[in-house]
């Protein structure tokens, strides 16, 4: 049986294929439209059904849409609707003024949000590209209809942490902007039943609050509040009084968020691009520790209220690794697992696994995500055609590893593209920029490459059999981070070797990588340190400002000759800068 995971709710539209209980392909739209995070200046083009993704899922199994046995949205409109059912009459307006009012509190935008969903069946078989149609052949809507499955949203991100995550028993902790009306959900996965134990739902929302602040802060929201995170390194708490007359938590699990006005409160918002001052990194700070505070004392009861003695966490708001680093030093759990893609993206995974398993009938797991490498992959023979058509001059060379680690052991910056490109907001080594952690000024050096702004800094990726010799694991030996979602101190030793990848709070966000997980990744860091006796790199992710992370030759290669990078490691081929060589 196929199922095909869908996320086209509200941002970050993806989709996953699976099959049997085992995960296929995972794919995001935006690495294919180029459209960061789905958004388009239209608003309700943000729900444009990811039709590449689909496609790219399709295109790997050996399938067309026919095929598919059930169909997997993230997102159930009914619960929005009064009496929890759609009205047969509801169509897809193209103004928001002529949407149907399906509720009074409705807005015509949100109107015309439960119209499109309501509509998706419809739209994945008629709103296809045209140069996309080949594996749409013979899907009717009949067939899509049949096997469409509205999931909720907060149910697609706790299966996408507690069914794929390591564990047998975890207690389930899913926070994010919003679902249909959930904004926080605690539950625990116990003898392969999973079971809520408390939701908070709107207008309370820890996601939304941090996204207000970082529109306040003169950034995009839904968008940029690991900004605001890294921001927060060089503040003060200064208002957490005030943050805290905003936060009201119960002790039982919940929150309320008191309403507001930022500017009222904490003085003129900041203009995007304007000036730092040190109010603003006071602010970001008193916010990041108030929601540190918050999600502490929410994992201390549901601890007591689960009795599981591991947490996994799905939602947004998991991606904030200085977060999960407190959750962590708490010490209250044996483990905490952070699903990779833990954004939006994530429930299209989710809810085909959550539709799949509930489907099979089972209590069987069958599948467990050890490595984020769920994109498209490029064989040299493709990688090779591609370059003699674009008449580029290159080199194949038999140890791409050792080459790749004699240019960065000189200082040089290349772009790396290999193998299986990453789900998620992560680059893990499929899609990298990679450096040299020796000298401080390499972060200053990426961060102008990348045109990003100077506070922010740049993580490390290191062997896992040496983690635990260049920062402070916690008690954690080996130290295993292999999605780079926590962040970790630079033991004292170190700090002195690996500066460009030491923020200005003496943390790292660290990335562990084992041989079995990315082979040649591995091998690099091997060779890096038998040049340097340092086996840790920088990475960041293969893209510029404003676009996504790199995901075909082509990409890659338009990136490369259009920003400061030195040389370009692709498949078993190098391209290099004039002079690099």
């Amino acid at each position: 049986m196929y199922t095909l995971g869908i996320n086209a709710a509200f941002h970050d539209c993806s989709a996953a294929l699976v099959q049997d209980g085992i995960l296929l392909a995972a794919s995001e739209e935006e690495r294919y439209t180029h459209v960061k995070h789905g958004k388009r200046p239209v608003p309700f083009s943000t729900w444009q059904l990811p039709y590449h993704a689909i496609d790219d899922c399709l295109a790997r199994a050996g399938i067309t849409l026919a095929q598919v046995d059930r169909y997997a949205y993230a997102f159930d409109p009914r619960l929005l609707v009064p009496g929890g059912r759609l009205p047969d009459s509801m169509t897809l307006p193209l103004e928001p003024s002529a949407a149907p009012r399906v509720d009074p509190g409705h807005s015509p935008w949100e109107a015309l949000f439960l119209s499109y969903i309501a509509n998706a069946p419809r739209q994945l078989v008629d709103g296809v590209p045209h140069h996309l149609r080949a594996r749409w052949r013979d899907a009717t809507h009949a067939q899509v209809r049949a096997g469409w499955r509205f999931v909720e949203h907060h149910a697609a991100h706790e299966a996408s942490a507690y069914l794929a995550s390591p564990f047998q028993e975890t207690a389930v902790l899913s926070l994010d902007g919003r679902g249909e009306r959930v904004t926080t959900s605690h539950g625990v996965f116990r003898d392969g039943i999973f079971q809520r134990l408390k939701q908070v739902e709107m207008p309370h929302s820890l996601g939304l609050l941090y996204e207000d602040f970082t529109q306040y802060l003169g950034f995009l929201r839904s968008s940029d509040e690991y900004k605001v995170m890294a921001l927060a390194s060089y503040g003060q708490p200064t208002f957490r009084d005030a943050l805290r007359d905003i936060v009201r938590t119960d002790n039982d699990g919940g929150y309320r968020i008191e309403p507001v006005d930022l500017v009222e409160k904490f003085g003129p918002a900041r203009e995007r691009g304007g000036p730092l001052e040190q109010r603003h990194y006071d602010i970001a700070r008193s916010l990041q520790e108030t929601l540190e505070e918050t999600v502490c004392g929410m994992a201390r009861w549901l601890r007591k209220a689960s009795g599981a003695p591991n947490l996994v966490l799905a939602g947004g708001v998991a991606l904030n690794c200085v977060m999960n680093a407190r959750l962590d030093a708490l010490g209250i759990y044996d483990d905490i697992w952070v699903q990779p893609a833990a954004g939006d993206a994530g429930t299209a995974l989710g809810a085909a696994l959550w539709l799949d398993y509930a489907e099979r009938g089972n209590r069987d797991r069958r599948w467990e995500m050890t490595h984020a490498y769920l994109g498209p992959a490029y064989c040299d023979d493709e990688i090779e055609a591609f370059l003699r058509r674009a008449r580029l001059p290159y080199r194949r060379v038999d140890d791409v590893a050792r080459e790749a680690a004699r240019l960065l052991a000189g200082d040089r910056i290349i772009g790396w593209f290999q193998g299986g490109m990453e789900f998620g907001p992560r680059a893990l080594g499929a899609r990298s920029i990679l450096a040299s952690p020796i000298h401080a000024q390499m972060q200053e050096r990426l961060n102008e490459l990348k045109d990003r702004e100077d506070f922010r800094p740049v993580a490390p990726v290191v062997l896992e059999s040496k983690a635990h010799e260049w920062f402070d694991a916690r008690g954690h030996v080996p130290l295993r981070a292999p999605f780079m979602l926590f962040v970790y101190d630079v033991l004292p030793h170190a700090a002195e070797r690996i500066p460009a990848v030491r923020h200005v709070d003496g943390t790292a966000r660290v990335q562990t990588v084992r041989r079995d997980q990315n082979p040649r990744y591995h091998d690099l860091l091997v060779a890096f340190e038998d040049l340097t006796g340092i086996p840790v790199l920088v990475n960041t992710s293969f893209n510029t400002r404003g676009e996504p992370i790199v995901c075909t030759p082509r990409d890659a290669i338009e990136c490369f000759w259009t920003s400061p990078l030195d040389a370009l490691s692709i498949g078993s081929f190098f391209l290099y800068k004039e002079g690099v060589e």
